[in-house]
C-alpha cells in the first residue's frame, strides 16, 4: 500500500502487518502500533511523536531523521535499524531490543533506556544527555564522541568504545566497565562509586582508576 505522505496521525493500526507499504513522510504522531510490523520499511523523515510502539517489529527499518519524540518503544525490536539523526528525545525505550542498530548523532536526551539491549549499537556522536541507561547492555557498543552529561549509567554494562565520550557527571555507580575503551573520556563529576573495571580498560590520560575505584569501595563500605 502506497501511503506515503498520508496524515495516520492517532490511528489505531495496533497488530498491524505493514509489510511492504510505503510510509515515507507518513503522520504516525500518536499513533496506536502497538505489536505491529514494520520491519524493513522506509520510514524516512517519518512522524512517530507521542506513537505507541510497545513491542513492535522495527528490525532492519530505516528511521534516518525520523521524530519519535516521546514515543513509546518499550520492548520494541530495533535490531539493525537505521536511526541516524533519529529525534528520540524523553522516548520510553525500556527493555527495547537494539541490537546492531544505528543511531549515530540521534538525540535521545532525556529517553529512558532502562534494560535496554544495545549489544554492538552505533551511537557515534549521539546525545543522551540526562538518559536513564541503568542496568542496559553496551558490550560492544560505539559511544566515541557521544555526549552522555549527567545520564544514568547504574549496574549498566559498559566494556565499549567511549573515546572522547562527555561522561561528565554520569552516574556509573556499579557499572561494568570492563574492556572499556575511555581514551579522551571527560569522566568529571562522575560517579565510579562501586563500578568494576579489568586489565582490558583503557582510561583517560591522567585518570588515576585505583584511587576513584578504591574510594567508591571504601564509601560503600
Amino acid at each position: 500500500a502506497d501511503l506515503s505522505g498520508a496524515d495516520l496521525s492517532g490511528a489505531d493500526l495496533s497488530g498491524a502487518d505493514l509489510t511492504g507499504a510505503n510510509l515515507i513522510g507518513v503522520n504516525l504522531s500518536d499513533a496506536d502500533l502497538r505489536g505491529a510490523i514494520l520491519a524493513q520499511l522506509d520510514l524516512t523523515l517519518t512522524d512517530l511523536s507521542g506513537a505507541n510502539l510497545f513491542e513492535a517489529n522495527l528490525s532492519g527499518a530505516n528511521l534516518s531523521g525520523a521524530n519519535l519524540i516521546g514515543a513509546s518503544l518499550s520492548r520494541a525490536s530495533f535490531a539493525g535499524a537505521d536511526l541516524t539523526d533519529a529525534n528520540l528525545r524523553k522516548a520510553d525505550l525500556r527493555e527495547a531490543y537494539m541490537r546492531h542498530a544505528d543511531l549515530p548523532e540521534a538525540n535521545l536526551n532525556e529517553a529512558d533506556l532502562s534494560m535496554a539491549d544495545l549489544d554492538g549499537a552505533n551511537l557515534t556522536g549521539a546525545s543522551l544527555i540526562g538518559a536513564n541507561l541503568t542496568g542496559a547492555n553496551l558490550a560492544g557498543a560505539r559511544l566515541q564522541q557521544a555526549v552522555l552529561i549527567s545520564a544514568d549509567l547504574q549496574g549498566t554494562t559498559l566494556g565499549a568504545y567511549l573515546v572522547g565520550a562527555n561522561l561528565s557527571q554520569a552516574n556509573l555507580a556499579g557499572a561494568n566497565l570492563a574492556g572499556a575503551d575511555l581514551t579522551g573520556a571527560d569522566l568529571s563529576g562522575a560517579d565510579l562509586n562501586g563500578a568494576t573495571a579489568d586489565g582490558g580498560t583503557t582510561w583517560p590520560e591522567g585518570f588515576d582508576p585505583v584511587t576513584v575505584l578504591l574510594a567508591g569501595h571504601e564509601r560503600s563500605g
